[in-house]
């Protein structure tokens, strides 16, 4: 691990992105070379099957900035996500998919859009996905959102930024990367959205079901807003009343 700290982590999982590697650490590094941000790339493999542990020990004896974390068996997209978001180091959180739908080069304008806001919400702009899954997406969106109140209209968007000190404390279970936003927002975060590129996949297909999604995040859904009526964490100073 490297001895100092970051102001920025990428933090992004995968499973069997081989042909998706190379490209993503390359766009990832030319995105933020004019910023002059000092940080690191972490990218979790979720225990692939392909050839993609390999490419990132390869890439990360090329690019100092690239942690690669190989997970010994794939637990799914949430442990991924919650192991690269428990060892990021920066000061500003930004996680976004492996199949190069979202576009590195909106890294910059969502850090950006940080200034007044805890996290950031990209949404899909023109998205580039079948009519079933943008009708799926909307729906479970709309029903989700009344619900949780997190006030976020695209979720499944990953490209987010986070200020790190509103992910102390959230909890981590499986489905939870869906739910995110509204963690943090009962954590005190302050949210915005801002609409980012979408673009199609050239290689591999998406590992998730739109069946297997739907009635897990039924499941999942109730155990959030549960959560939510529960919660006890925030970062509320002393003194501070209802």
């Amino acid at each position: 691990m490297p001895p100092s700290t970051p102001y920025l982590s990428v933090v992004i999982p995968v499973y069997n992105e081989e042909e998706n590697l190379n490209p993503l650490v390359e766009e990832v590094a030319r995105s933020l070379a004019p910023t002059g941000w000092d940080f690191e790339l972490v990218i979790v493999d979720d225990g692939s099957t392909d050839q993609g542990p390999e490419q990132l020990r390869r890439l990360a004896q090329e690019m100092p900035e690239l942690r690669p974390l190989l997970m010994s068996e794939n637990r799914g997209q949430s442990a991924a996500l919650a192991l690269g978001l428990t060892v990021a180091r920066g000061q500003i959180i930004v996680t976004l998919d492996g199949d190069l739908q979202n576009d590195p080069a909106d890294i910059p304008r969502v850090v950006a859009a940080l200034d007044g806001a805890d996290l950031v919400s990209g949404i899909r702009a023109r998205r580039q996905d079948s009519w079933r899954r943008r009708w799926a997406s909307k729906v479970a969106n709309g029903v989700r959102r009344s619900l949780v109140r997190d006030g976020v209209s695209d979720v499944g968007c990953s490209l987010k930024a986070y200020r790190a000190e509103f992910l102390d404390g959230v909890p981590h279970f499986d489905g939870m990367h869906r739910f995110l936003p509204a963690l943090v927002k009962a954590n005190g975060a302050r949210i915005s959205q801002l609409e980012v590129h979408h673009r199609p996949r050239l290689h591999g297909e998406s590992k998730y079901t739109i069946g297997n999604r739907l009635w897990r995040g039924i499941a999942d859904l109730f155990g959030v807003c549960w959560l939510q009526r529960r919660w006890i964490g925030g970062r509320s100073t002393p003194g501070d009343g209802p």
